[in-house]
């Protein structure tokens, strides 16, 4: 495995193939992030046709156990964000 990309990886990487500025490439970034978390802290879901789907997703209330001590623990319900990848990206992981 080739290691993971972190934001300045993908910032220089975008700001090579495009010609833009790293500076330009990071507010696009930055404004594409606060757009789709604006999106779905309104529950709003954000398609991006062949790439995939950011949506949130509502979690029920479980019982889980304290692996340390093995109590058992009520986990309450909650609201979590959730990609699913579409199927051109699928397609070309694979």
């Amino acid at each position: 495995m080739a290691g993971n990309i972190n934001k300045d990886a993908l910032v220089n990487s975008i700001s090579q193939k495009n010609e833009l500025s790293k500076k330009d490439v990071e507010a696009v970034i930055e404004g594409f992030t606060e757009a789709v978390t604006k999106a779905l802290q309104s529950g709003e879901k954000v398609t991006l046709t062949g790439f995939g789907t950011f949506k949130v997703s509502n979690r029920a209330a479980r019982e889980g156990i304290n692996p340390q001590t093995k109590a058992k623990i009520q986990i309450p319900a909650m609201t979590v964000p959730k990609f699913t990848a579409g199927k051109a990206l699928k397609e070309a992981v694979r």
